[in-house]
């Protein structure tokens, strides 16, 4: 499994901005082939600050979703509203059950 873990500062006025983009990005990618999950949220104590969570079956399956519509969409919006920072990190892990079960 491959996940992503990513972080987008910007401004509270950006993120209320791009709600849209960001509630069609969630709905398309979750839809697509080999996600299993994709997620935004925003940081309490820095409501500034964006987190993304993804988990994805495959790295095919996660180069295939960057060339989707619904990203170019998003990075439209991006574009638009553009960030102070944006970090992602890659990972490929394995599952494993929690201690004790």
């Amino acid at each position: 499994m491959i996940v992503v873990n990513a972080t987008i500062e910007t401004t509270e006025d950006n993120i209320e901005a791009m709600q849209a983009a960001i509630a069609a990005m969630e709905a398309a990618s979750r839809a697509e082939e080999g996600c299993y999950d994709y997620t935004f949220s925003v940081e309490l104590n820095n409501p500034a600050k964006m987190r993304i969570t993804e988990q994805w079956e495959s790295m095919d399956a996660l180069q295939a979703h960057f060339g989707t519509p619904h990203m170019a969409e998003f990075q439209a919006a991006m574009g638009a509203n553009p960030p102070k920072n944006v970090d992602a990190k890659f990972y490929e892990v394995t599952e494993v059950p929690p201690p004790g079960a």
